[in-house]
């Protein structure tokens, strides 16, 4: 499949969306993420993002930009202020090869796989930041649902099952290698589904490479990306996948891709916990199946970008090495049910 982009008619489209002429209009392509692809769109005045679905299989709703279009839109009349502002959405293939849609441009800072250039972030500034997150987590969480319209973005009965099931199936579909440890976690998983399940608007990503941080301050948060898995349903698997993501100093050094929550300072994941259960709903003693449940997801998240990858829709060299996510996501959550220590 051809993965080249062309942005002709794309400018040609966003002329009268943007209110800009077409041959003043620029689109790049951003560096980072490993999901849905987002670009800088740049008028004569104003910076935007366009966000449009990944090549490759079709993958369930995450790549549904629709939907995630309509969670900002739902996110806005509810007063969520760390969202993205919606601007336009196009369903049109032809245009870009796929749907997609524009939102604003968050200007800020964000942590990946290091630092940014300019920025300091001490051992003190890391733990004030990890609470932050877990603040941001929590307001999150704390959203109302009914007046704001948002509990119609979800099917919150039978959340935490569906889920299972869901990701489980996911991973048979997209299986590449023999990873025994995953497979045994999976089967746990099915088997030990909690009978309380509790009630929120969940991200499903949350994580600091999808958090904007203020540069001059960087543990202020001005704003939260990524909300293509958002949904309304039980907040603890929000906090599991946050917490597999959360990777220690200990962890195996491929686990440490996605967070640089393995620096000095950082709260561990117990602090996590021991901090978010002062206000959000649940307990820690009820977290070794949302954490193991996040290691899953995680690995299956991983495992299907890897099999695109190995199909020849993507070149990026990150891919490679998503295989080893999987390996390791699996021997984590076995240590885990070992263990009983997240």
């Amino acid at each position: 499949m051809n993965s080249e982009l062309t942005f002709d008619l794309l400018k040609d489209y966003l002329d009268p969306v943007l209110h800009c002429a077409a041959d003043k209009i620029q689109v790049t392509q951003l560096p980072g993420g490993y999901s849905n692809l987002s670009f800088l769109v740049e008028s004569v005045t104003e910076k935007f993002i366009l966000r449009r679905p990944p090549f490759g299989e079709k993958i369930a709703k995450a790549h549904d930009m629709g939907r995630e279009f309509r969670i900002l839109e739902g996110l806005k009349k509810a007063g969520y202020t760390k969202s993205p502002q919606p601007i336009h959405f196009c369903d049109e293939e032809s245009i870009l090869g796929a749907p997609f849609f524009i939102m604003e441009y968050l200007e800020g800072a964000i942590l990946r796989n290091r630092v940014p250039q300019g920025m300091t972030l001490e051992k003190e500034g890391f733990a004030a930041l990890s609470r932050s997150a877990v603040d941001c987590l929590l307001e999150l969480h704390q959203l109302e649902l009914q007046e704001s319209g948002l509990i119609h973005l979800g099917k919150p009965e039978g959340y935490t099952q569906r889920q299972v099931e869901g990701w489980v199936d996911r991973y048979f579909r997209a299986k590449t290698n023999e990873l025994p440890e995953l497979e045994q976690a999976a089967t746990w998983l099915q088997g030990n589904i909690p009978s309380t399940e509790y009630l929120a608007f969940i991200h499903n990503d949350f994580k600091y490479d999808n958090l904007v941080l203020d540069p001059q301050n960087p543990t202020l948060i001005k704003g939260v990306l990524d909300w293509e898995m958002a949904t309304v349903g039980n907040p603890l698997m929000d906090l599991g996948t946050s917490l597999a993501y959360w990777a220690e100093e200990n962890d195996p050094q491929i686990l440490k891709l996605f967070n640089l929550s393995h620096l000095p300072g950082n709260l561990s994941r117990e602090e996590i916990m021991a901090y978010y259960f002062t206000k959000g709903k649940g307990s820690k003693q009820e977290m070794v199946f949302y954490y193991v449940f996040g290691l899953v997801k995680v690995a299956v998240i991983a495992q299907q970008i890897f099999k695109r990858y190995s199909q020849g829709f993507s070149t990026d060299p990150r891919f490679a090495q998503l295989i080893h996510v999987v390996d390791a996501a699996g021997k984590k959550a076995i240590q885990t049910l070992q263990t009983d220590k997240i």
